[in-house]
This record gives structure tokens, C-alpha cells and sequence, in this order.
């Protein structure tokens, strides 16, 4: 049978099946009679060119390829009853969604916490998985990622943004530096050693522009995808790290560093959550949309 004449409906069929191992039943379960369920459990070995249920005395049991395809067949069917019901019956305690978001550990680190405490919360059997962030998350996002968080300078105006917090940019040494002590001027800060978080693997960003305006540069001698690494190995060395207040500030302490002010102006910047206009009337993905923003109310406005 060619994919394009595949009858679908027996996918129903071979799910009730494997379910109850039993003809009647099935009927029962699907609302058939019993004659209409013996001729589609016909049609459904003639496509499978195989016996499906099998008579061993009184009792009825699968075959090995039913026993094989029962998982993959409940599956696709609760997966097809999701994608057809009415707009209005999610219900997050039940929902098994899972919600792709494409981000960054800085990210994950201020807003993971709440996210996932929520969810534990009000939709105990959802998921959620975290993505690395890409250098162009467009693509991704037409193809169905649910949301991208992060900082999205240039998007195609298709797509919606909703602001999330902002957050500024601090300088990160270790305690003990042997140059840096309390603060830093723009004269250490260019002789320094620094590291630069380049999460989609790019060079350059906001300090580096900054700096190229006064003709000037800095030594960029380790780059990194990730905020937390970079504060560890800040933390065993005398590079600079110039990276989000919020999240220096929150690991302060654990990794035993000074928090200080650029030596040089540069823009706060703002967290915002992407995603594509199909979902806009997506239910599930609007109510996924309000717990990230909820999560991020205790940092709104803040800085």
C-alpha cells in the first residue's frame, strides 16, 4: 500500500486492538459493532499482511509485530486527538506537551528556577526543553520551536516580541586580582586580558562597539558559549569578563569575585521571548507564553 493511500483510521483500530486484546472490546471502546470491527481488523492485517490477534485456547493474544507497533500506535493516536481537539480543551493539569525553547544559560540561570517550579506546579505531566540558542533562530522558529529567549536585535517583522527584564552590563574579576581592586579604569581595563560569552559562537558584541567608537580594542583571549563556565574560569584567573549584572551578582559569592562598573558607557539591554504569529492562537503556547512572563515579573523593571 503507497504511504498517499494509507488508511489512517486503521491506526485507531490497531490501537483499541492492542488495548484490549480483544474484538469486542475494541468495538465497544470505538463505538463499533462487532461485525464492523471484524471487517476492520480484516483491512488492518491485509495492511499489515499480518494476523494481528492470535487464538491460543480461550484467549485472544497479540502478535509480535501488534506487541512491537502497540506503543508507537498509542502514541500517534493521542497525539492526533491533541492536534484535533477544540481549541478550548487544554487543560495544563493534564496537558503531556513539551515546549522547545531555544536560550541561553544566562537565561536558563535567572528564569529556569520559576519556569520549571511553575510547571511542577499547574502542568505537573508537561515538558520543557531548553535549546542552545543559534546564530540566526528564525529558521527554528518557522519549523516549530515554541518560543526563543534571548536578545534579538534584527528579527523579520513577522515574527512577535514580548519584553521579559532588562539587565546591564558589569565588569567580573576574581577577588585577589592582582591589578584589580575595587574598580577598574578604562587604562586596566584595555591592558587586561579578557573573556568574551559568545553564545551563538560570533565575535565582537555591544563592548567591542562600544570601545571601536573611541578607536580602541581589547584583548579578547578566551571565548566561551556559556555565562556560568566563564564565571568559573574568571574566577581562577586574571581575565576581565564584562557580562550580565544580574547573573555576576547572583553568583557573586559562590565564585568568589568582584562585581565592578565599566569602565566605559554601555547600554542596559533588554530579554525578550520570540516566537511565530502561527502559534498566536495556540492555547497551550499562549498559556506556556504567560508562565515565562510571570516568571520573569520579580525582574522586570528592576534595573
Amino acid at each position: 500500500m503507497a504511504p498517499r493511500d494509507a488508511d489512517l483510521n486503521l491506526l485507531i483500530v490497531l490501537d483499541a486492538i492492542a488495548q484490549t486484546q480483544s474484538v469486542t472490546r475494541a468495538a465497544e471502546r470505538l463505538g463499533l459493532s462487532k461485525a464492523a470491527m471484524s471487517r476492520a481488523l480484516g483491512r488492518l492485517r491485509t495492511a499489515l499482511d499480518d494476523p494481528i490477534l492470535l487464538r491460543t485456547g480461550k484467549d485472544w493474544i497479540l502478535s509480535e509485530r501488534a506487541r512491537a507497533l502497540a506503543a508507537r500506535a498509542r502514541t500517534v493516536t493521542e497525539e492526533a486527538r491533541l492536534l484535533l481537539a477544540p481549541a478550548d480543551s487544554f487543560d495544563p493539569a493534564t496537558a503531556t506537551r513539551e515546549f522547545r525553547v531555544h536560550t541561553t544559560d544566562h537565561v536558563v540561570s535567572l528564569l529556569g528556577p520559576a519556569i520549571c517550579q511553575a510547571l511542577a506546579q499547574t502542568a505537573p505531566p508537561a515538558a520543557v526543553r531548553f535549546l542552545p540558542i543559534l546564530p540566526d533562530d528564525v529558521p527554528a522558529l518557522r519549523d516549530g520551536v515554541d518560543t526563543a529567549i534571548g536578545v534579538f536585535p534584527r528579527l523579520p517583522p513577522e515574527f512577535r516580541t514580548q519584553g521579559l527584564f532588562s539587565d546591564r552590563f558589569a565588569c567580573v574579576v576574581r577577588l585577589g586580582h592582582p591589578r584589580v581592586r575595587g574598580r577598574i579604569t578604562l587604562t586596566q581595563y584595555l591592558a587586561e586580558k579578557h573573556l568574551l560569552i559568545a553564545p551563538r559562537g560570533q565575535p565582537g558584541g555591544v563592548v567591542d562597539e562600544a570601545l571601536a567608537v573611541r578607536g580602541l580594542g581589547r584583548h579578547v583571549t578566551r571565548y566561551l558559549p556559556y555565562s556560568l563556565v566563564s564565571l568559573e574560569l574568571v574566577a581562577h584567573s586574571d581575565c576581565v569578563l564584562t557580562m550580565s549584572e544580574r547573573l555576576a551578582t547572583a553568583h557573586a559569592d559562590r565564585f568568589a569575585l568582584q562585581i565592578l562598573r565599566p569602565p566605559l558607557p554601555l547600554p542596559s539591554y533588554k530579554i525578550a521571548q520570540v516566537w511565530h504569529p502561527r502559534s498566536d492562537h495556540d492555547r497551550a503556547h499562549r498559556w506556556f507564553r504567560q508562565l515565562v512572563s510571570r516568571a520573569a515579573s520579580s525582574l522586570r523593571d528592576s534595573v
